[in-house]
């Protein structure tokens, strides 16, 4: 009997580190074949049920569980595309999280399935709308990563898509962080968005009270 969505709901649910990594391949194997998974989406709960035990991979203390569990959800981004936008308010504050990780890779892996996600899922205003909390994240990390996250957004779709005056307000607020990590991602992003829209952040940034020095 070849493994189905059944068989994956039920295994995704396993504790043990090394039988999640045993799955985890598999789960990438069969959802890159089409012809080996047409019952991926056949039942909205057991998909449901899959994605969410998945989020849970990625909340793992374990960094390889975390990492296979970001790569998972991102081979389900890939075949779902826009049908995965249902599910972008579960991932996205495990994601915010992960990118305050202690280890680089973690915090990289997060940072793309984000991207991913604006780019196959759904619109990056869409996203940002949902992300914009991060910028509040208790662990410095994540604040940081979420302005080096609007940074490589602007890089790739320029400001056209974002509505860069819901945003811009946070990158001030962090201008005052506690943590200097943060206070340079800040400016490097506000940077990032005169680079794109010019003077018109820097008139936004003086209504703002930030000192003209500054």
């Amino acid at each position: 009997e070849p493994a189905g969505m059944d068989y994956f709901c039920d295994q995704v649910q396993q504790k043990d580190v090394g039988r999640r990594m045993q799955v985890g391949q598999e789960l990438l194997e069969y959802l890159s074949d089409p012809a080996r998974s047409p019952d991926v989406e056949q039942d909205q709960q057991r998909l449901d049920k899959v994605i969410d035990e998945l989020t849970g991979w990625v909340n793992s203390s374990n960094f390889k569980v975390a990492l296979l569990g970001l790569d998972v959800l991102g081979a389900f981004v890939d075949r779902l595309s826009g049908r995965f936008k249902s599910y972008i308010g579960t991932v996205l504050l495990p994601l915010i999280d992960r990118m305050g990780d202690a280890k680089d890779q973690v915090r990289e892996q997060a940072q793309n399935l984000i991207l991913k996600l604006m780019d196959e899922a759904a619109p990056p205003m869409y996203i940002w709308e949902r992300l914009a909390v991060g910028f509040k994240h208790k662990n410095y990390r994540s604040r940081e990563g979420v302005c080096l996250c609007l940074i490589a957004t602007l890089n790739i779709y320029g400001a056209q898509p974002l509505i860069l005056s819901k945003l811009v307000p946070h990158l001030c607020t962090a201008f005052g962080d506690s943590n200097s990590q943060v206070r340079d991602a800040a400016i490097l992003a506000i940077v990032e968005v005169y680079r794109h829209v010019g003077e018109k952040v820097r008139l936004d940034l003086t209504k703002r009270g930030i000192p003209p020095g500054r």
